[in-house]
């Protein structure tokens, strides 16, 4: 049995586990995907946009939890000496604060959450498509860093994840309250996919040595850092052309003042912060704190464009 006070302490360390602040990339896709389809049937089902929006939540701190265990599996986080709040996972397991076999638990916990919300839907909606959607969650959440595919490992994880937290959530929601499958949310989720393909590509910089150690594929360890900061700019164009032909395609000034002007000034500081000299050096977190204040910005924006068009 544990003591009030030991209750307390693992509650504490389980919630820096979860670094559940995070979880605004898994749960903003699917609100958005619910207000394009608000916006173009007139009407939602609150109860399948609140279970949505709490089953990608779930898989998402599932799939974090997990990662900290294969990472650790691996040796990846035992080699990072360049932790940052963004990178370099949680060091529960590193600092002998939550059992390796506590955090694999957590994480299956999570996850199980996450499939029973799905079937809740599931039931709901009675469609096989949104069974397939929440496979392709729980599984691609989970093999990210879980072996045999270890995504994470074969530089695909960033395009995995772009996929995972961008298209399938915002197509998702939309299919869920409407059950139509077309192209009205194609743009939005496209953009939220480069946005979180953005985080999850800046985050790897500072990890470029303790991934290169364990033979972690990422981009920047494939191409290099000088070579990866060029494609991590080129990005952040594409993110702004999809914002701008959003604004033409839907011919709304107002998209155009809450979304693509925010978009570009954010972005415009992440391409000054991806600089290779300083990226290099040990203690950098600038590109990972204004790539997720752009995610969090832009998908705020997007929101507000969404619902203003």
């Amino acid at each position: 049995m544990f003591s009030v006070a030991e209750t307390q302490s693992k509650f504490i360390l389980w919630l820096k586990e979860l670094r559940a602040t995070f979880c605004v990339a898994s749960a903003m896709p699917v609100i958005i995907g619910t207000a394009i389809a608000y916006k173009h049937s007139g009407d939602i089902n609150l109860i399948l946009a609140i279970l949505a929006v709490l089953a990608a939540v779930s898989i998402h701190l599932g799939a974090n939890v997990a990662n900290d265990y294969f990472d650790h599996i691996s040796g990846n986080d035992e080699h990072n000496d360049n932790k940052t709040p963004f990178s370099g996972g949680s060091r529960m397991i590193q600092n002998n604060l939550l059992s390796p076999k506590e955090i694999l638990t957590g994480s299956i916990i999570f996850l199980i959450i996450g499939a029973a919300l799905g079937i809740a839907i599931l039931i709901m909606t009675k469609s096989i498509f949104v069974l397939l959607l929440g496979l392709a969650g729980i599984l691609g959440g989970f093999f990210y860093t879980a072996p045999p595919l270890k995504l994470g490992y074969r530089t695909t994880g960033e395009i995995t994840i772009g996929f995972l937290f961008g298209i399938l959530p915002v197509y998702g929601a939309y299919y869920i309250q409407t059950g139509v499958i077309d192209f009205v949310p194609l743009l939005p989720s496209l953009f939220v996919a480069v946005l979180i393909f953005l985080v999850i590509f800046a985050n790897e910089f500072p990890d470029f040595e303790a991934d290169k150690a364990v033979n972690k594929k990422t981009i920047v360890v494939s191409l290099g850092i000088k070579k990866a900061t060029v494609l991590y700019k080129a990005s952040l164009v594409v993110l702004c052309i999809l914002a701008a032909v959003y604004s033409i395609a839907y011919l709304s000034t107002l998209a155009l003042m809450t979304l693509l002007i925010p978009v570009i000034v954010i972005s415009t500081i992440c391409f000054k912060n991806a600089n290779p000299e300083k990226l290099a050096q040990k203690g950098d977190a600038d590109l990972s704190k204004t790539t997720i204040l752009l995610h969090t910005i832009g998908c705020v924006c997007l929101l507000a464009a969404v619902l203003a068009a």
